[in-house]
């Protein structure tokens, strides 16, 4: 059964890395997230992943950590897209960018969609 955790070894919280992926990184729009990843080859294969849901479009916190909980789980539950073995290290931030709070089954084919677009560009 393949390791469906998120531990905090694998979150992106480096500021460097971040500002880094924001820099030089490339980016795309899949409704309703904007999506940023940087890839760089390594002998230790790693992806770290930056989850954000803006305060300017979701003012209560409840709403923000229910969106946010709800990528984390999409992501979780289909991380192994991004794993298959080339030796790259990869970054990637899912920025939610909806005014409207859409159900895990929107945002789960929007992560799956995401995730296969970033394999496809490595």
């Amino acid at each position: 059964m393949p390791d469906c955790s998120l531990p905090r070894t694998e979150r992106l919280r480096s500021l460097g890395a971040v500002r880094r992926m924001f820099e030089s990184g490339e980016s795309g729009f899949i409704f309703p997230f904007r999506y940023v990843w940087f890839a760089e080859a390594d002998e230790v294969p790693s992806v770290e992943v930056l989850f954000s849901v803006p305060k300017k479009f979701h003012k209560r916190a409840n709403k923000r950590n229910l969106l946010r909980r709800r990528t984390k789980e999409a992501y979780r539950v289909q991380k192994q897209l991004l794993h298959d073995g080339r030796p790259v290290n990869l970054d990637l931030a899912l920025i939610y960018s909806s005014k409207e709070v859409l159900s895990y089954k929107t945002i789960s084919n929007a992560v799956r969609r995401i995730l296969e677009t970033v394999v496809e560009h490595l």
